[in-house]
């Protein structure tokens, strides 16, 4: 993403007040030991909390995480017109600025590619037509070592809130045709910044996750803030070595309301790239999404409509970023429409 002015550099992006609690450091994230024999109990009291929760001894090798971000670091180092060819994502490809098709913009360009291995073969030739098979290695890697890692994390949600099946909700992730999705996202260095007192650059705008669970990566750039329950943005200390968990809107509605999807956003840095790393585990898209059975009370009605994954996604992807995508399905928010 090559800029050569100012004005070019922030054109038709979204500038916000810079504030105290933008600024400040939210030392109270939840840390959770994958090999603590209480970390079922800890990731459900975290997700209850805050929808989110850094991950350490995730068993994921460094070197395939450096390898990667090695590959993806040239890849987003290539001239603007070589990247243009792996793109406009569709949905799937390269995009730059533009998230989505509803008018959203921040500072970024990524890739986003499927996490079947066939098809995320043939997307890497694309991506890479030099040495294509290096990338595509790195990319199968990471993503299958990453996968087995989220697998674990649910079952161990599913422990910790005692739904049965175990695999109530891994099951999903682990489904052939688990519409999961791995996303590549670069955010250059903006030293226009410096020049802006008391502003900072959304990277990548307000929102949810609308899957099961997001798993994040990112390198030593800080820049991820998450919105806690009081409406306070606090910002992520950035840990290369860790990964980051996100409760998505899929798994708020099948824990009927019990865990809650994180909001969250990224500011671009003046003198700093970030590169984050985010396997998004969705559902097959014929999955119906309610409330799983073994988590309601005798007598408890769900909060939320009956809808597949694909009704779900499917509105999700047509609104805007920062819009409140779960409330068109909230039986609650039907009645008031109704006037009862």
């Amino acid at each position: 993403m090559v800029v050569h002015s100012q004005s070019a550099a922030l054109d038709h992006c979204s500038l916000i007040k810079t504030c105290k609690p933008t600024t400040g450091v939210f030392n109270g994230i939840p840390v959770v030991n994958l090999g603590d024999p209480e970390a079922k109990s800890l990731i459900v009291k975290a997700c209850e909390e805050y929808g989110f929760f850094k991950l350490v001894n995730h068993g994921v090798p460094m070197e395939f995480i450096t390898k990667l971000e090695t590959e993806a670091l040239r890849f987003f180092n290539l001239p603007q017109s070589d990247k243009d060819k792996s793109g406009p994502p569709d949905p799937f490809g390269y995009g730059c600025k533009m998230i989505g098709s509803n008018g959203d913009v921040g500072w970024v360009e990524y890739l986003l590619l499927n996490t079947n291995l066939e098809i995320t073969s043939q997307q890497t030739h694309t991506v890479f037509r030099e040495n294509p098979e290096f990338f595509r290695s790195a990319v199968n890697d990471y993503i299958q070592a990453v996968k087995r890692m989220a697998f674990e994390v649910v079952e161990l949600v599913a422990d910790g809130l005692r739904i049965e099946p175990r695999d109530a909700l891994s099951r999903l992730l682990r489904d052939d045709k688990s519409d999961s999705c791995f996303r590549l996202n670069h955010y250059p260095p903006c030293p226009e910044l410096q020049a802006l007192s008391g502003r900072n650059l959304i990277g990548f705008g307000e929102h949810t996750d609308p899957q099961i669970i997001s798993v994040l990566r990112s390198n030593n750039t800080s820049g991820l803030q998450i919105c806690l329950n009081d409406k306070t943005w606090v910002s992520v200390p950035p840990d290369q070595t860790s990964f980051f968990i996100n409760v998505g809107d899929a798994l708020q509605v099948m824990t009927n309301g019990r865990l809650r999807s994180v909001r969250h956003r990224v500011l671009a840095d003046p003198r700093n790239s970030r590169l984050s790393m985010i396997y998004f585990g969705g559902p097959p898209l014929s999955e119906k999404i309610v409330p799983l059975p073994s988590l309601m009370a005798k007598g408890e009605e769900s909060l939320y409509k009956e809808f597949t994954w694909w009704e779900y996604k499917t509105s999700a992807y047509k609104s805007r970023l920062a819009d409140y995508r779960l409330g068109m399905f909230e039986k609650r928010a039907a009645s008031a429409v109704a006037g009862l």
